[in-house]
Protein backbone atom coordinates (compact mmCIF):
# COMPACT_ATOMS: atom_id res chain seq x y z
CA UNK A 1 0.00 0.00 0.00
CA UNK A 2 2.49 2.67 1.07
CA UNK A 3 4.28 2.17 -1.92
CA UNK A 4 2.02 3.17 -4.36
CA UNK A 5 2.63 6.40 -6.37
CA UNK A 6 0.06 8.73 -8.24
CA UNK A 7 0.86 9.77 -11.40
CA UNK A 8 -1.41 11.60 -14.03
CA UNK A 9 -2.52 8.88 -17.07
CA UNK A 10 -4.88 11.48 -18.70
CA UNK A 11 -5.51 15.43 -19.24
CA UNK A 12 -8.05 17.81 -21.15
CA UNK A 13 -9.39 21.44 -21.43
CA UNK A 14 -12.14 23.50 -22.47
CA UNK A 15 -13.52 26.43 -22.54
CA UNK A 16 -15.91 28.49 -24.05
CA UNK A 17 -15.85 30.23 -28.09
CA UNK A 18 -16.69 33.65 -26.44
CA UNK A 19 -13.46 36.10 -26.57
CA UNK A 20 -13.22 39.35 -24.67
CA UNK A 21 -10.48 41.33 -25.85
CA UNK A 22 -8.42 44.56 -24.45
CA UNK A 23 -10.07 46.27 -27.26
CA UNK A 24 -13.87 45.33 -25.97
CA UNK A 25 -13.25 46.46 -22.59
CA UNK A 26 -11.68 49.99 -23.66
CA UNK A 27 -14.87 50.58 -24.99
CA UNK A 28 -17.01 49.38 -21.38
CA UNK A 29 -14.40 50.62 -18.89
CA UNK A 30 -12.09 53.58 -18.55
CA UNK A 31 -8.74 51.50 -19.60
CA UNK A 32 -6.75 50.62 -22.46
CA UNK A 33 -4.77 47.48 -23.97
CA UNK A 34 -1.65 48.97 -23.21
CA UNK A 35 -2.52 49.47 -19.60
CA UNK A 36 -3.53 46.22 -19.01
CA UNK A 37 -1.16 44.64 -20.93
CA UNK A 38 1.61 46.48 -19.18
CA UNK A 39 -0.04 45.29 -15.91
CA UNK A 40 -0.99 41.79 -16.30
CA UNK A 41 0.24 40.16 -19.52
CA UNK A 42 -3.51 39.74 -20.47
CA UNK A 43 -4.59 40.06 -24.15
CA UNK A 44 -8.18 38.79 -24.25
CA UNK A 45 -9.96 36.11 -21.80
CA UNK A 46 -12.48 33.41 -23.04
CA UNK A 47 -16.39 34.68 -21.36
CA UNK A 48 -19.10 32.47 -21.37
CA UNK A 49 -22.65 33.12 -23.47
CA UNK A 50 -25.67 34.03 -21.64
CA UNK A 51 -26.59 30.06 -20.18
CA UNK A 52 -23.43 28.42 -20.46
CA UNK A 53 -22.71 27.23 -17.05
CA UNK A 54 -19.37 25.84 -15.30
CA UNK A 55 -20.21 21.94 -15.58
CA UNK A 56 -20.32 22.10 -19.42
CA UNK A 57 -16.98 22.66 -19.59
CA UNK A 58 -16.01 20.54 -16.77
CA UNK A 59 -17.72 17.72 -18.77
CA UNK A 60 -15.78 18.38 -21.93
CA UNK A 61 -12.68 18.90 -20.39
CA UNK A 62 -12.95 15.64 -18.15
CA UNK A 63 -14.41 13.44 -21.02
CA UNK A 64 -10.87 14.25 -22.76
CA UNK A 65 -9.14 13.47 -19.87
CA UNK A 66 -10.75 10.02 -19.37
CA UNK A 67 -10.44 9.02 -22.80
CA UNK A 68 -6.54 10.06 -22.75
CA UNK A 69 -6.08 7.76 -19.65
CA UNK A 70 -7.73 4.99 -21.37
CA UNK A 71 -10.14 4.64 -18.61
CA UNK A 72 -13.95 3.74 -18.39
CA UNK A 73 -15.69 6.54 -16.93
CA UNK A 74 -16.90 3.67 -14.60
CA UNK A 75 -13.52 3.12 -13.59
CA UNK A 76 -13.01 6.32 -11.56
CA UNK A 77 -13.45 6.11 -8.10
CA UNK A 78 -13.39 10.04 -7.20
CA UNK A 79 -14.03 12.93 -8.92
CA UNK A 80 -12.97 16.25 -7.01
CA UNK A 81 -14.62 19.54 -9.06
CA UNK A 82 -12.40 22.57 -8.02
CA UNK A 83 -14.45 25.62 -8.06
CA UNK A 84 -15.75 29.08 -6.78
CA UNK A 85 -17.96 29.45 -9.60
CA UNK A 86 -20.52 26.14 -9.09
CA UNK A 87 -23.71 25.64 -11.23
CA UNK A 88 -25.71 25.84 -8.18
CA UNK A 89 -25.41 25.93 -4.23
CA UNK A 90 -27.00 22.07 -3.97
CA UNK A 91 -25.67 19.60 -5.60
CA UNK A 92 -22.14 20.21 -5.67
CA UNK A 93 -21.32 20.50 -9.30
CA UNK A 94 -18.93 17.60 -8.81
CA UNK A 95 -22.29 15.33 -8.52
CA UNK A 96 -23.78 17.18 -11.49
CA UNK A 97 -20.62 16.20 -13.41
CA UNK A 98 -20.58 12.57 -12.03
CA UNK A 99 -23.98 11.94 -13.33
CA UNK A 100 -23.55 13.76 -17.14
CA UNK A 101 -19.86 11.81 -17.00
CA UNK A 102 -21.64 8.34 -16.10
CA UNK A 103 -18.90 8.33 -13.14
CA UNK A 104 -21.62 6.69 -10.78
CA UNK A 105 -19.24 4.36 -9.15
CA UNK A 106 -16.90 7.59 -7.31
CA UNK A 107 -18.06 9.64 -4.60
CA UNK A 108 -18.09 13.02 -6.26
CA UNK A 109 -17.75 16.51 -3.73
CA UNK A 110 -16.69 19.99 -4.86
CA UNK A 111 -13.32 21.72 -3.42
CA UNK A 112 -13.34 25.31 -2.65
CA UNK A 113 -9.81 26.20 -2.88
CA UNK A 114 -10.14 29.28 -5.27
CA UNK A 115 -7.26 29.49 -7.93
CA UNK A 116 -5.35 26.74 -5.98
CA UNK A 117 -8.35 24.59 -6.12
CA UNK A 118 -7.08 22.47 -8.74
CA UNK A 119 -3.36 21.53 -7.16
CA UNK A 120 -5.79 20.72 -3.45
CA UNK A 121 -7.16 18.39 -5.64
CA UNK A 122 -4.19 17.01 -6.56
CA UNK A 123 -2.71 16.45 -3.21
CA UNK A 124 -5.84 14.88 -1.94
CA UNK A 125 -6.27 12.45 -5.09
CA UNK A 126 -2.09 11.25 -4.12
CA UNK A 127 -2.87 10.86 -0.62
CA UNK A 128 -6.23 8.65 -1.51
CA UNK A 129 -4.08 6.55 -4.02
CA UNK A 130 -0.85 6.25 -1.95
CA UNK A 131 -3.65 4.52 0.85
CA UNK A 132 -5.39 2.66 -1.19
CA UNK A 133 -8.63 4.31 -0.78
CA UNK A 134 -8.91 5.10 -4.40
CA UNK A 135 -7.56 3.87 -7.25
CA UNK A 136 -8.42 6.19 -10.27
CA UNK A 137 -9.38 9.85 -9.25
CA UNK A 138 -10.37 12.67 -11.93
CA UNK A 139 -9.36 16.41 -10.49
CA UNK A 140 -11.30 19.20 -12.67
CA UNK A 141 -10.99 22.89 -12.07
CA UNK A 142 -13.71 25.02 -13.70
CA UNK A 143 -14.78 28.39 -13.60
CA UNK A 144 -17.14 30.72 -14.99
CA UNK A 145 -15.47 33.69 -13.54
CA UNK A 146 -16.99 36.52 -15.94
CA UNK A 147 -20.62 35.87 -13.99
CA UNK A 148 -19.01 37.24 -11.15
CA UNK A 149 -17.40 40.43 -12.44
CA UNK A 150 -18.03 43.78 -11.94
CA UNK A 151 -17.80 45.72 -16.00
CA UNK A 152 -17.41 48.87 -13.57
CA UNK A 153 -14.32 47.94 -11.79
CA UNK A 154 -11.05 48.31 -13.96
CA UNK A 155 -9.09 46.98 -11.35
CA UNK A 156 -10.74 43.22 -11.66
CA UNK A 157 -12.87 43.30 -14.77
CA UNK A 158 -9.48 42.99 -17.19
CA UNK A 159 -8.50 39.85 -15.16
CA UNK A 160 -10.93 36.70 -15.24
CA UNK A 161 -11.75 34.47 -17.81
CA UNK A 162 -13.78 31.32 -18.67
CA UNK A 163 -12.76 27.68 -18.92
CA UNK A 164 -12.28 24.34 -17.31
CA UNK A 165 -8.95 21.79 -17.50
CA UNK A 166 -8.93 18.06 -15.67
CA UNK A 167 -6.56 14.95 -15.03
CA UNK A 168 -7.03 11.99 -14.35
CA UNK A 169 -4.65 10.45 -11.77
CA UNK A 170 -3.75 6.62 -10.83
CA UNK A 171 -0.91 4.10 -9.57
CA UNK A 172 2.37 4.21 -11.46
CA UNK A 173 5.81 3.27 -10.81
CA UNK A 174 7.36 4.31 -7.71
CA UNK A 175 10.26 6.97 -9.73
CA UNK A 176 7.30 8.56 -11.29
CA UNK A 177 4.04 10.65 -10.55
CA UNK A 178 3.73 13.14 -7.72
CA UNK A 179 7.29 13.06 -5.90
CA UNK A 180 5.78 16.28 -3.25
CA UNK A 181 2.45 18.15 -2.57
CA UNK A 182 1.94 20.50 -0.57
CA UNK A 183 -1.11 23.29 0.19
CA UNK A 184 -1.52 25.99 2.33
CA UNK A 185 -3.91 28.69 3.54
CA UNK A 186 -4.06 31.54 5.52
CA UNK A 187 -7.67 32.74 6.59
CA UNK A 188 -6.58 36.12 8.01
CA UNK A 189 -5.69 37.59 4.51
CA UNK A 190 -9.62 36.82 3.40
CA UNK A 191 -10.48 40.21 2.08
CA UNK A 192 -7.53 40.17 -0.55
CA UNK A 193 -9.93 38.70 -2.61
CA UNK A 194 -13.19 37.66 -1.52
CA UNK A 195 -17.03 37.92 -2.83
CA UNK A 196 -19.04 38.84 0.38
CA UNK A 197 -23.02 38.09 -1.23
CA UNK A 198 -25.11 35.25 -1.65
CA UNK A 199 -23.81 33.22 1.34
CA UNK A 200 -25.65 32.87 4.84
CA UNK A 201 -23.50 36.15 6.00
CA UNK A 202 -25.12 38.07 3.30
CA UNK A 203 -27.99 36.31 1.82
CA UNK A 204 -29.00 37.33 -1.77
CA UNK A 205 -31.73 40.58 -1.56
CA UNK A 206 -32.55 43.28 -3.43
CA UNK A 207 -29.65 45.60 -1.23
CA UNK A 208 -26.54 42.87 -1.62
CA UNK A 209 -27.26 42.65 -5.60
CA UNK A 210 -27.89 46.62 -6.18
CA UNK A 211 -24.55 46.61 -4.07
CA UNK A 212 -22.64 44.55 -6.17
CA UNK A 213 -21.79 41.87 -2.94
CA UNK A 214 -21.76 38.94 -5.44
CA UNK A 215 -19.00 40.71 -7.17
CA UNK A 216 -15.18 39.66 -6.89
CA UNK A 217 -13.77 42.84 -4.60
CA UNK A 218 -9.80 42.67 -4.52
CA UNK A 219 -6.73 44.60 -3.08
CA UNK A 220 -4.07 43.68 -6.12
CA UNK A 221 -1.36 45.97 -4.86
CA UNK A 222 -1.22 43.35 -1.08
CA UNK A 223 -1.77 40.13 -2.86
CA UNK A 224 0.98 40.80 -5.25
CA UNK A 225 3.52 40.63 -2.20
CA UNK A 226 1.67 37.84 -0.40
CA UNK A 227 1.56 35.41 -3.77
CA UNK A 228 5.25 36.05 -4.83
CA UNK A 229 6.33 35.09 -1.14
CA UNK A 230 4.08 32.20 -0.87
CA UNK A 231 4.68 30.31 -4.48
CA UNK A 232 8.51 30.93 -4.28
CA UNK A 233 8.60 29.09 -0.82
CA UNK A 234 6.04 26.22 -1.49
CA UNK A 235 7.94 25.65 -4.66
CA UNK A 236 11.19 25.79 -2.57
CA UNK A 237 9.76 23.40 -0.13
CA UNK A 238 8.19 20.88 -2.80
CA UNK A 239 11.73 20.51 -4.32
CA UNK A 240 13.31 19.88 -0.97
CA UNK A 241 11.52 17.51 0.07
CA UNK A 242 11.71 15.29 -3.42
CA UNK A 243 15.25 16.26 -3.48
CA UNK A 244 15.84 18.31 -6.28
CA UNK A 245 17.11 21.40 -7.53
CA UNK A 246 15.30 24.33 -9.62
CA UNK A 247 18.17 23.76 -12.24
CA UNK A 248 16.57 19.89 -12.30
CA UNK A 249 12.91 21.96 -13.02
CA UNK A 250 12.30 20.89 -17.27
CA UNK A 251 8.60 23.00 -17.02
CA UNK A 252 7.79 25.55 -14.28
CA UNK A 253 3.70 25.75 -14.90
CA UNK A 254 2.25 28.84 -12.05
CA UNK A 255 -1.34 29.55 -11.89
CA UNK A 256 -1.68 32.09 -14.79
CA UNK A 257 -2.93 35.27 -11.81
CA UNK A 258 -0.18 37.98 -13.47
CA UNK A 259 2.55 37.78 -15.31
CA UNK A 260 4.86 39.97 -13.55
CA UNK A 261 3.41 37.83 -10.26
CA UNK A 262 4.95 34.73 -13.05
CA UNK A 263 8.14 36.52 -13.41
CA UNK A 264 9.19 37.59 -10.27
CA UNK A 265 8.59 33.53 -8.73
CA UNK A 266 10.35 32.63 -11.59
CA UNK A 267 13.09 34.79 -10.79
CA UNK A 268 13.07 33.87 -7.35
CA UNK A 269 13.40 29.97 -8.18
CA UNK A 270 16.36 30.75 -10.78
CA UNK A 271 14.20 29.19 -13.39
CA UNK A 272 14.71 30.89 -16.97
CA UNK A 273 11.84 31.74 -19.20
CA UNK A 274 12.24 29.55 -21.51
CA UNK A 275 11.15 26.47 -18.99
CA UNK A 276 7.97 28.74 -17.87
CA UNK A 277 4.78 28.03 -19.04
CA UNK A 278 2.33 31.33 -19.72
CA UNK A 279 -0.83 31.55 -21.30
CA UNK A 280 -2.05 34.28 -19.79
CA UNK A 281 -1.81 36.46 -22.68
CA UNK A 282 -4.86 34.46 -24.43
CA UNK A 283 -6.99 32.87 -20.67
CA UNK A 284 -6.46 35.61 -18.65
CA UNK A 285 -6.78 34.51 -14.86
CA UNK A 286 -9.05 30.90 -14.87
CA UNK A 287 -8.15 30.48 -11.10
CA UNK A 288 -8.81 27.00 -10.17
CA UNK A 289 -8.82 25.89 -14.43
CA UNK A 290 -5.51 27.75 -14.83
CA UNK A 291 -3.06 25.20 -14.14
CA UNK A 292 -4.86 22.14 -15.68
CA UNK A 293 -5.78 24.24 -18.91
CA UNK A 294 -2.13 25.12 -19.03
CA UNK A 295 -0.64 21.78 -18.28
CA UNK A 296 -3.29 20.07 -21.12
CA UNK A 297 -1.93 23.32 -23.30
CA UNK A 298 2.15 21.57 -22.72
CA UNK A 299 0.93 17.80 -23.44
CA UNK A 300 -0.61 18.91 -26.62
CA UNK A 301 2.16 20.77 -27.36
CA UNK A 302 4.52 18.26 -26.62
CA UNK A 303 6.58 20.41 -24.33
CA UNK A 304 6.10 17.84 -21.65
CA UNK A 305 7.80 14.26 -22.22
CA UNK A 306 8.78 11.08 -19.94
CA UNK A 307 11.29 11.68 -17.08
CA UNK A 308 10.46 15.27 -17.36
CA UNK A 309 10.28 17.37 -13.68
CA UNK A 310 6.84 19.55 -13.66
CA UNK A 311 6.88 22.13 -11.29
CA UNK A 312 3.37 23.43 -10.76
CA UNK A 313 2.49 26.02 -8.16
CA UNK A 314 -0.45 28.44 -6.84
CA UNK A 315 -2.22 30.82 -4.95
CA UNK A 316 -5.31 31.98 -4.70
CA UNK A 317 -8.28 33.95 -2.13
CA UNK A 318 -8.43 32.78 1.60
CA UNK A 319 -5.38 32.85 0.88
CA UNK A 320 -5.09 29.39 -0.55
CA UNK A 321 -1.58 28.65 -2.03
CA UNK A 322 -0.15 24.88 -3.21
CA UNK A 323 3.09 23.53 -5.04
CA UNK A 324 2.97 20.00 -6.13
CA UNK A 325 6.30 18.30 -8.16
CA UNK A 326 5.90 15.69 -10.59
CA UNK A 327 7.68 13.32 -12.85
CA UNK A 328 5.96 13.15 -15.93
Amino acid sequence: MGNLHAGILGTGHAYPAGILTNAELEKTVETSDEWITTRTGIKQRRKAAPGEYTSMFAVRAARQAIERAKLDPLEIDLLLCATVTPDQILPSTGCIIQAELGANKAAAMDIVAACSGFLYGLTLADSMIRTGQSRYVLVIGAEILTQYVDYTDRGTCILFGDGAGAAVLGPVEADKGILAARIRSDGRYLEQLFSPGGGTRRPASAATLAAGDHYFKMRGNELFKVAVRSMSEISNEVLEEAGQKAEDISLFIPHQANQRITDAVASKLKVEEARVYSNIAMHGNTSSASIPIALDECVEAGRVKEGDLVLMASFGGGVTWGGVLVRW
